[in-house]
């Protein structure tokens, strides 16, 4: 089992930045795939940023790109969110996940979850 705390959310200003912090616990996840998601009030659950077990391979959503930035210490077993130039429409629940298989953009090739920590950007 593997368990996902996230935390760094907060209220921010428009152009703003903030970090998101999920720190995993129970199990090493140097050998896990590790995913942002979010999900916004009244809308789906989507895809935001996946980093691959070694850190070689991120992929983000189009939305985010240039703007985000995903990455990982599996030595403190934790993953990171960093972002940059936040904008209202990123306002949202944010949701760590690991994956054993691949992840990638798939929430559904997630096996563990973290509670959310609440990001909101005002304009």
């Amino acid at each position: 089992q593997v368990q996902l705390v996230e935390s760094g959310g907060g209220l921010v200003q428009a152009g703003g930045s903030l970090r998101l912090s999920c720190a995993a616990s129970g199990r090493t996840i140097r050998t896990y795939y590790m995913g942002w998601f979010r999900r916004a009030p009244g809308k789906e659950r989507e895809f935001v940023a996946f980093i691959s077990w070694s850190g070689s391979a991120t992929d983000y959503t189009d939305s985010v790109k240039g703007r985000f930035t995903i990455s990982r210490d599996n030595a403190k077993n934790m993953v990171y969110l960093q972002m940059n130039s936040l904008k209202p429409e990123d306002t949202a629940a944010y949701y760590c996940a690991a994956s054993q298989s691949s992840g990638f953009r798939s929430s559904s090739s997630y096996e563990y979850w973290g509670q959310g920590t609440q990001v909101t950007v005002s304009s």
